[in-house]
């Protein structure tokens, strides 16, 4: 296993890790990355169906590497997964209210925040990319938005800029 450390300087960072570590389905395939560089058919053959769902959450939250794997003649290269961090340390200061909305946020049911995601979508897609343009249109918090953001498989947050997910924008 790698002896990194990811350090976690921004709250809303934690949003996506609490997420992770709370299934056991991404906890497992955590545990097997760490052990060796993966394919998403080998995970698949440990931990079922959901390997390939695992490996883009966990490279999400930054935990995942990638490379292509050398095939043998004749074939072509399959792209392998590896854990890239086996320790954390978190180290920032936030109030108790946006600390309660981030682990609100990440453990709500999906649905729950569906709307306020379509919200930050439709503002995005208008142009109103900035943290501080959305905080005024939604009337939130910057780190509840920003929390969501990190939560949501369809936005991405670029400094103070939250933009559609590469995904989406492809669609």
């Amino acid at each position: 296993m790698p002896k990194r450390t990811r350090v976690i300087n921004d709250p809303a960072d934690l949003v996506p890790l609490l997420r992770m570590f709370s299934s056991g389905t991404y906890k497992k395939a955590l545990h097997e990355l760490s052990t060796d560089w993966t394919t998403e058919q080998e995970l698949e053959k440990i931990i079922g169906s959901d390997a390939g769902k695992s490996i883009e959450a966990l490279q999400k939250c930054g935990l995942v590497e990638s490379q292509w794997r050398m095939p043998e003649p004749g074939k072509t290269p399959d792209k392998e997964f590896h854990a890239s961090y086996s320790r954390v340390q978190v180290n920032f200061q936030c109030g108790l209210d946006d600390l309660s909305d981030l682990i609100m946020i990440a453990s709500a049911h999906e649905n729950s925040l569906q709307e306020t995601t379509e919200k930050i979508i439709d503002e995005v897609k208008s142009g109103n990319t900035s943290l501080t343009g959305l905080c005024r249109v939604l009337n939130r918090e910057a780190l509840f938005i920003k929390g969501v953001a990190k939560r949501s498989n369809e936005l991405a947050v670029r400094g103070q800029r939250i933009e559609l997910a590469e995904e989406r924008r492809v669609a």
